[in-house]
């Protein structure tokens, strides 16, 4: 049984090679895309709400008030980007129910490529907030002996994010596996709702995750703020 959505090669014309991880992930693109246009065109302030569109104001209400507990700070510049993290491993996740369907967030490659959009957009809020020079300055601090200490920190925590989002996902898909050689039936069955609880709560642990790093480069800018205002 093939597990890794890399493997499984659909279309393949010189350079060009189409595996299952990215027809899966334009699958989820899709869905996505195609869930929140269906979401969003009748939206209204007034009288009776749709089902979907209170799903999506509890959906939004929870990642800001999330954020905002986690960084202190105004959730606004960071929900969009935290926001579509979450919600796209968690779609990832769910459509797992469906027959044939290999989570892209399976292949190391994907959960590499979220790891790498976290990895740039630390330091693009932190400078946002902070500026360029006070921003980089915490690379040398305390003194400039710590850069590569730094730097190193950095690239470690990129890469403890893919692994560990990668671990997770594949030990769920490789326990079902197995179970499916042996019991058939039942207990695949119950692994599988198992599955898409622990994709949803490793979608919200990228996220939170995603957002301390955030909070992290930016954070430093408010308190400063703050003590400025008190003197």
């Amino acid at each position: 049984m093939t597990i890794n959505p890399d493997e499984i090669i659909l279309f393949e014309w010189g350079p060009v090679v189409i595996n299952a991880t990215i027809l899966f992930t334009w699958v989820v693109m899709l869905v996505l895309t195609l869930g929140s246009w269906l979401v969003t065109r009748r939206l209204t302030g007034a009288g009776r709400l749709s089902r979907w569109q209170n799903l999506l104001e509890v959906l939004v209400t929870g990642i800001r008030d999330q954020i905002r507990e986690v960084s202190r700070q105004d959730p606004g510049p960071y929900l969009a980007f935290v926001g579509t993290l979450f919600i796209f491993i968690a779609v990832s996740t769910v459509l797992g129910i469906v027959p044939g369907y290999i989570p892209p967030t399976s292949s190391l490659s994907t959960t590499a490529a979220l790891a790498i959009c976290v990895f740039v957009a630390v330091p693009v809020f932190g400078i946002a907030q902070r500026g360029i020079m006070d921003y980089l300055g915490q690379y040398v601090r305390p003194t400039v002996l710590m850069l590569p200490f730094n730097i190193i920190g950095e690239l470690s925590r990129t890469l403890a994010l893919a692994v560990r989002l990668y671990g997770n996902m594949m030990s769920g898909t490789i326990i079902v596996a197995i179970l499916l050689t042996v019991v058939p039936l039942f207990f695949p069955v119950v692994m599988q709702a198992l599955g898409l609880l622990t994709g949803l709560i490793q979608a919200y642990i990228f996220a939170i995750l995603a957002m301390v790093y955030i909070a992290s480069a930016s954070r430093v800018h408010e308190e400063r703020q703050k003590r400025k205002g008190e003197r």
